[in-house]
């Protein structure tokens, strides 16, 4: 019997009584039984749920205050509420602020916005912004090649294969991070914002994303039943290429045809008149940005992972024939030295972040004591940011251009300045951010490798380490 097998492991012989044994029984029994009672929800255990929450000081005011009331704005931390420090030692020089309205082109609107100021002061305009639409349209043809092409290359494996399941789950969206601007850019270039403006779609994504996510799969279906029935490679592509050139007739009617040639010229903040030229996406891009972005290296600081390691994000790209997402893991002082050199040499940066974690929206504020939840609920919520990571409690969510830093008199970073997409909402469309928040919620930066020391750059020698595309921490920036 099992209780024999119990006694024995606890050494109990027959030289016991049976009146010893039979306690020593019962008292496992009580203790198992125990333990099994705590696994539920038991009356006795609400009862003694309800007994610990009255005994807190104060409770039923609590109760009607935060019932009643917007929990963020009740946690206002007031002793944070003084004046914002709105001064900043170094900037990168520019104009104006961008809006990508509803729509998740953030990675977009950052990477253009990068390159915006090279532009302003190479010819010194009052202002200037690339056309987002433009690249988007492309973003979305590529994208859907890109799935299309996943699907023909899975069509053997079964429908609850984790990599078809994905494909699937995720054919397209409006999301995005740096490796697409780079694979957009180097292949179509840019136009300024008056040759290919802002259509309706463009500002209000979701409907033209729902419509393409539902064709795709559709045309994923049909190719893995070709394909199935023995369909051969050329007719299939073929069949691939009538599929894209359905994506390109939804694409022009929401968004305009993209030009392929264009006429522009610019007026200087002194009222200078240039000529008007012709260009294509390419050449305006060669001749006003001129700026080699392979040069550019991500950096990420995770962790969850081994530092100074290259690790590459598998099937993570905006093209086929793009690159797939590859970053460095640095600490995150290393990766501050970097970018403090970059702001010095007035260069702006691609920033991504997990921007809902204590933001101040009404101030445009990023400080990690915005909001005081553990003294408004009593309770203390203790992840650090490894932990916060691998339970999914945070990640990169949005995608901005960081543009200054403020450097006390004794050398030490105190905060940061970051130009955002969202119009002028905030700090007249920035958000200032304090080094500490900095540290908890930055993910990813890219970065000039020119203010890259050598040893670092070594590791873009190492074979990446790959992970899959579902892996959390690699969701696109909306």
């Amino acid at each position: 019997m099992v209780w024999n097998k119990w006694l024995k492991q606890l050494n109990i012989n027959n030289n016991y009584s049976m009146k010893v044994k039979g306690l020593i029984i019962l008292a496992i029994i009580f203790l198992t039984g125990n333990v099994k009672s705590q696994k539920i929800i038991s009356f006795d255990m609400l009862q003694q749920m309800q007994k610990e929450y009255q005994s807190m000081p104060k409770y039923k005011a609590l109760e009607n205050a935060v019932s009643s009331n917007d929990i963020k704005s009740l946690a206002i931390n007031r002793e944070n509420l003084g004046d914002v420090d709105t001064y900043f030692s170094n900037r990168v020089k520019t104009k104006g602020v961008t809006n990508q309205q509803k729509s998740g082109r953030c990675w977009l609107f950052t990477g253009l916005n990068v390159l915006r100021p090279m532009v302003i002061n190479k010819l010194d305009l009052p202002g200037f912004q690339f056309s987002q639409s433009y690249l988007f349209f492309y973003d979305q043809l590529e994208k859907s090649n890109l799935f299309l092409e996943g699907i023909i290359e899975t069509a053997s494996k079964p429908m609850d294969d984790r990599k078809v399941d994905w494909l699937f789950r995720n054919p397209i969206g409006d999301g995005g991070q740096w490796t697409g601007v780079v694979d957009l850019i180097s292949k179509y270039g840019v136009v300024p914002a008056d040759v290919m403006p802002e259509s309706y779609q463009a500002n209000n994504t979701s409907m033209l994303s729902k419509l393409l996510r539902r064709k795709l799969r559709e045309n994923g279906v049909e190719l893995r039943k070709m394909i199935s029935d023995g369909a051969k490679e050329a007719t299939i592509q073929e069949k691939k290429v009538k599929m894209l050139s359905v994506i390109y007739q939804i694409l022009a009617l929401s968004l305009g045809q993209p030009p392929a040639e264009f006429q522009w010229r610019y007026k200087t903040s002194d009222g200078i008149l240039s000529q008007l030229k012709t260009y294509t996406p390419t050449s305006f891009y060669e001749e006003y940005v001129g700026v080699d972005l392979s040069n550019y290296i991500m950096f990420m600081n995770d962790p969850t992972r081994e530092y100074n390691k290259l690790y590459e994000i598998e099937y993570d790209r905006h093209r086929l024939d793009g690159s797939n997402w590859k970053y460095i893991n640095l600490p995150i002082e290393v990766i501050k030295s970097f970018a403090k050199a970059s702001i010095l040499d007035n260069e702006a940066m691609y920033f991504s972040c997990d921007v809902g974690k204590q933001l101040d929206s009404k101030r445009g504020y990023l400080d990690i004591n915005n909001y005081d939840y553990a003294n408004l609920l009593g309770v203390n919520f203790g992840m650090n940011k490894q932990d916060r990571i691998a339970t999914l409690e945070s990640g990169s969510s949005h995608g901005m251009t960081l543009m200054a830093i403020d450097i006390t008199e004794d050398g030490q970073i105190n905060k940061w300045l970051l130009e955002n997409s969202w119009g002028n909402a905030g700090f007249d469309g920035y958000l200032i951010m304090t080094d500490e928040w900095f540290n908890e919620y930055m993910f990813r930066i890219v970065i000039n490798k020119k203010y890259i020391d050598g040893n670092t750059l070594k590791i873009l020698e190492q074979e990446p380490i790959l992970l899959p595309p579902w892996d959390p921490m690699f969701t696109l920036e909306p």
